[in-house]
C-alpha cells in the first residue's frame, strides 16, 4: 500500500499538532475513575470543543469539522504522539455519536450531540446484564409502554463510566413475549432518573471503572427511542461495528504503544537480549501496528467512498485486542521485577504505566464482544461455515 499524503493533509497534521502543543496539559490528569479525575477530563472535553476538535468528522453545526475518517486517522496520531488525555466520552463520541447519526432523528441530533461534544453529558453503555454478557440477544431488562413513557425494570451491569455519567444508552425488551433478538428496543436513560441506582464495581486496580445499574420502575419519554420500535438489535448491531471497527480503537494508540515498547527495549537491551525471543516480540508488535494502521486507512478509504463496515469488524476487533495484550506482556517481560510496581510507587520511575496497561489489555478479548463470539461471526458470516 503507497501511503502518500496530500498538501491539504500535511497542513491538517501540521495545525493539530500545534493546537495539541498549545493545549495539552502539561500534568497528566487524575484517571477518570476518580470522581476528581473525572470532572478533569469532562474538563479537558470541553477545551477540545472550543477548538473544534471534538470529533473531527461531526457536522459543524454539531461542533465537528465535517472533515473525512483520513483526516480523523490523522488526527488521532498527532493526539495520542502529543500524549493527550484519553477521552473520558469515548463511549458517546465514538460508539453513540455515530449511530444517532445514522438512527436518530433531527431533534435527537440537535438535543444530544452539542452537549456529548462539550463534555456537559457523559455517557455509559447498559447492554450487558448479569445473564447476558456476550450474548446480548439473551437480555430480559423490560422496557413496558405507558403512555408517552417507558417503564423500565432490570439490570445491567459492567457498565463503563458509569459511576459517575450522566446518561446511558442501551436495549431493553419492550415485547414481553418475545426471545433474543426480536422485540429488543434501543433507549436513551438519564442515569439522574428517579428509581435508578449505580452501584460501583472496581477494576483490577481496585479503581471504579464499572458499575451495575438498577432499573425499579423508571420512566422515561417516548423522544429518547433510538430508532423503532423493536428495532434495538439492528440499531445495537451498527454501534458494535463502530465498537470493533474503526472509530473506538484508532490504530494511532497500538502505534504510540509499539513505538515505546521500542524504547523500553532500547533502554534495558543488555538485559533484555538474554531472552532472544523478547527482540523478536519487540520486532513484531512495531510490524503489526503498523499493519493494523494500514488495513484501517484501506477501510476509512472504503468508506469515503461510500462503503459500509461489514462481518470484517470482527477481525478487526479480534487483531487489535491480542496486539494490545501482546505487547504490554512483552514490556512485562522487560522489565522483569520491576513491572509489579504500581505507578505511584517510589521506585516505579514510570514503569507503573506498563502496569496499568498490561491490566487494562487483558479486558480486550473480553469487550465489544467476547473473542470467541467473534471468531464465530467470521466463520459463519465471512467464510459461510455452517453453526456449530
Amino acid at each position: 500500500m503507497d501511503l502518500k499524503y496530500t498538501p491539504q493533509q500535511q497542513e491538517f497534521r501540521e495545525e493539530v499538532r500545534a493546537w495539541m502543543q498549545a493545549n495539552v496539559p502539561s500534568v497528566p490528569l487524575k484517571s477518570f475513575d476518580t470522581e476528581e479525575g473525572f470532572q478533569q477530563h469532562r474538563e479537558w472535553e470541553k477545551t477540545m470543543n472550543e477548538g473544534r476538535w471534538g470529533m473531527v468528522t461531526w457536522p459543524e453545526e454539531f461542533g465537528g469539522r465535517n472533515l473525512d475518517l483520513i483526516q480523523w486517522l490523522i488526527f488521532e496520531e498527532e493526539y495520542y504522539r502529543a500524549n493527550a488525555p484519553t477521552r473520558v466520552n469515548q463511549n458517546g463520541i465514538f460508539l453513540l455519536a455515530p449511530t444517532l447519526m445514522e438512527y436518530g432523528t433531527e431533534e435527537q441530533k440537535a438535543r444530544i450531540l452539542p452537549k456529548m461534544a462539550t463534555g456537559e453529558e457523559v455517557w455509559a453503555q447498559g447492554w450487558s446484564e448479569p445473564n447476558a454478557g456476550s450474548d446480548m440477544a439473551a437480555m430480559r431488562s423490560k422496557a413496558e409502554l405507558e403512555g408517552e413513557y417507558f417503564v423500565i425494570n432490570g439490570q445491567k451491569t459492567w457498565s463503563t463510566r458509569a459511576v459517575y455519567a450522566d446518561w446511558l444508552f442501551g436495549m431493553f425488551r419492550t415485547d414481553p413475549d418475545s426471545e433474543r433478538h426480536r422485540g429488543l428496543t434501543f433507549i436513551l436513560v438519564p442515569l439522574d432518573a428517579e428509581g435508578i441506582t449505580v452501584r460501583p464495581i472496581p477494576q483490577l486496580d481496585g479503581l471504579p471503572g464499572f458499575a451495575e445499574i438498577f432499573f425499579d420502575n423508571v420512566r422515561v419519554h417516548v423522544s429518547n427511542r433510538l430508532g423503532g420500535d423493536g428495532e434495538g438489535w439492528q440499531v445495537a448491531m451498527a454501534t458494535a461495528g463502530f465498537e470493533r471497527g474503526l472509530m473506538l480503537r484508532s490504530p494511532a494508540r497500538f502505534q504510540e504503544t509499539a513505538r515505546r515498547l521500542v524504547e523500553l527495549y532500547i533502554e534495558n537491551q543488555e538485559s533484555a537480549d538474554q531472552d532472544p525471543a523478547i527482540r523478536e516480540a519487540v520486532l513484531q508488535a512495531y510490524m503489526q501496528a503498523e499493519a493494523y494502521a494500514l488495513t484501517t486507512y484501506q477501510t476509512a478509504c472504503r468508506l469515503n467512498q461510500g462503503g459500509k463496515i461489514g462481518p470484517e469488524s470482527s477481525t478487526n476487533k479480534i487483531f487489535w485486542s491480542e496486539l494490545d495484550q501482546d505487547m504490554h506482556a512483552t514490556a512485562m517481560s522487560i522489565l522483569g521485577a520491576r513491572a509489579e510496581l504500581l505507578p505511584h510507587a517510589s521506585a516505579a520511575e514510570g514503569v507503573g504505566r506498563w502496569l496499568d496497561g498490561f491490566l487494562f489489555a487483558q479486558s480486550g478479548p473480553i469487550y465489544a464482544g467476547t473473542n470467541e463470539i467473534q471468531r464465530n461471526i467470521i466463520a459463519e458470516r465471512m467464510l459461510g461455515m455452517p453453526r456449530a
